[in-house]
Order: C-alpha cells, then sequence, then structure tokens
C-alpha cells in the first residue's frame, strides 16, 4: 500500500503508537507520520504508507490550523492542563481585554520554544531535558499567525477557544501562555485540535476505530481512503515527459530540460509520465533536470 491517509488522532495516544496500530492494521511494514501531535491532542495527522515514506523529508513547510481551549487564571509548567497548574489567583479577563490582547500575537511574531518540545539543543530533545527536571534557555524563533481568531468565550469559567493558522513550528500553547501572561491573570491549554495539516483539512480525516473496522471488514474500502502520494507535492509545478525521457527518469536518468515539451522553473518539479502516473520530483541543474526522489 503506498500513500497517504488522513487520520483523526483520538486524545491520549502517542502519534508513533497511530502509526504501529496502522501498520499492524493494513500489513504495510514501512508507515511513518507527517507532523507530530501531542498524545492530548487530536486532528488532523497524515499517515504515509509504503513509498510514501520517502517523501517524509519532503513534504513542504505547509501552514497548520488548529483549534484550541485554554482556561485563564492559572499557570503551568508545561503551558498546558497536563502539567503541573498552579492557580494564579487572578480573575479572568473580559472579552474586550482579550480582544485588545489578540493583535500582538498575529503577524510576523516571535516564540520562546516550551521545554516540552521536541526541538534540539545541545543534542537532546527539550522534552527530554524536561522530564529530568532541567530547563535550559531557548532563543525565540520567528513564526508567522495568519489569522488567530475568537470562536466562543466563557467568562464564568474563563475558558477562550479559538481558532489559528499559523506557519509550520508555531507552538499554541505558547500563544495561551504568553496571552495568559500579557492579560496578567496567567492561561493554560486545556484542549488543542489541528484542522488542517500537509494541505489536508479535518473535514477529510478518518477516525481511528473506523479504519480498524473497515480493515476488519472491508479491506478494499479501507485501499480507497489512501490518497495518491502526488498529493502531497501539489504546491510544486508539474512537467509531464514523453515515454523515454519517463522510462530514463524512472532508471535514475537526468534529463535534458533542452529536450522537454515545457519550461521549467526553479525547485522542485512533480515528473509525470504520459498517462499521468506520478514518476517523483526532480530539480533543475546544469542544463538537465535531476532526480531529486522516485516514487515508482
Amino acid at each position: 500500500m503506498d500513500g497517504i491517509l488522513c487520520l483523526d488522532k483520538p486524545q491520549d495516544i502517542t502519534s508513533f503508537v497511530c502509526c504501529a496500530k496502522l501498520r499492524r492494521l493494513v500489513g504495510e511494514k514501512k508507515v511513518g507520520h507527517g507532523g507530530t501531535l501531542d498524545p492530548m491532542a487530536t486532528g488532523v495527522l497524515p499517515i504515509l504508507f509504503g513509498k510514501a515514506t520517502r517523501a517524509l523529508d519532503l513534504i513542504p513547510a505547509q501552514d497548520k490550523r488548529y483549534v484550541a481551549t485554554l482556561r485563564f487564571g492559572f499557570v503551568s509548567d508545561t503551558l498546558d492542563i497536563w502539567g503541573k497548574v498552579t492557580p494564579t489567583g487572578k480573575p479572568a479577563p473580559t472579552l474586550s481585554e482579550i480582544e485588545d490582547a489578540l493583535p500582538s500575537f498575529r503577524g510576523d511574531i516571535l516564540q520562546i520554544p516550551p521545554m516540552t518540545s521536541a526541538l534540539k539543543q545541545q543534542g537532546q530533545r527539550l522534552y527530554t531535558l524536561a522530564r529530568q527536571g532541567i530547563t535550559v534557555d531557548r532563543p525565540a524563533r520567528p513564526v508567522t499567525v495568519f489569522s488567530l481568531d475568537i470562536l466562543q468565550y466563557d467568562p464564568d469559567k474563563g475558558e477562550l477557544t479559538i481558532d489559528c493558522h499559523c506557519s509550520k513550528g508555531t507552538y499554541i500553547r505558547t500563544i495561551c501562555d504568553d496571552l495568559g501572561a500579557k492579560l496578567g491573570c496567567g492561561a493554560v491549554m486545556i484542549a488543542l485540535r489541528r484542522t488542517r495539516a500537509a494541505g489536508l483539512p479535518i473535514e477529510e480525516a478518518v477516525e481511528l476505530c473506523k479504519v480498524e473496522e473497515l480493515a476488519a471488514n472491508d479491506p478494499e474500502g479501507l485501499k480507497a481512503l489512501v490518497r495518491p502520494i502526488e498529493e502531497l507535492f501539489t504546491d510544486y509545478p508539474a512537467v509531464t515527459v514523453s515515454t523515454k525521457q519517463a522510462v530514463r527518469f524512472r532508471n535514475g536518468g537526468a534529463l535534458e530540460i533542452a529536450r522537454l515539451s515545457s519550461p521549467v522553473s526553479e525547485g522542485l518539479i512533480r515528473v509525470k509520465a504520459p498517462d499521468g502516473v506520478f514518476l517523483g520530483l526532480g530539480e533543475p541543474k546544469d542544463g538537465s533536470l535531476k532526480i531529486v526522489k522516485l516514487f515508482v
């Protein structure tokens, strides 16, 4: 089985365990995921099968979207409800105060990654250091928040639900913590759902229980949910080559750009056979379209 499954990851399970479960369900040895979700988070988790796993290091750095709920009046060592939570004793802000604070979190901003992140520092994952009770200084990183909107606010509970469309590498729990700090009352994230990743929307995501049901009763129905590898790369331009050029390319040979039927731009190019089959990715260099990765 080669392709991508848009999984709706359930809560209280790691992305790695999701891959392990699907490996057993579909009988495919090569399984990976495109973008880790924390165990407590739910939502879009792209699962890559077979030859699609070759794309893990080439998936475009696409933006992502999340729906998150935070609770004011608390702080946490993990910036969420699953860590060591401490009440601040400060009242929840008003809706107008929240609306006044949100603009500073939109656009190009700097974020300090949380200690619970998978980023490496001095060769170690930050979350590994955090589990040892070690906190290190982390440099702020630039990220982009394209939109940050209020979906719902309950002032009695002090709970705010937001929709955040952001660049890859943005930490939603950090936005929650920083917003609480700016309002002077503290805030912890209590729920997180990813609604878009790798170009895949939550509307097309399949629940794990549904995958398990299909694997047991309708294997062909399960295969129908697996999307073509090429869908990961629709941001890149495509070129269709001749039959002879397709044979050469799939056998590892570079193609002369001057002999191609259409011009190619700089950067990665989707290379397709005359029958529309996606062969792989190429990149122009020294007058030739050289192979970056084959998927046939």
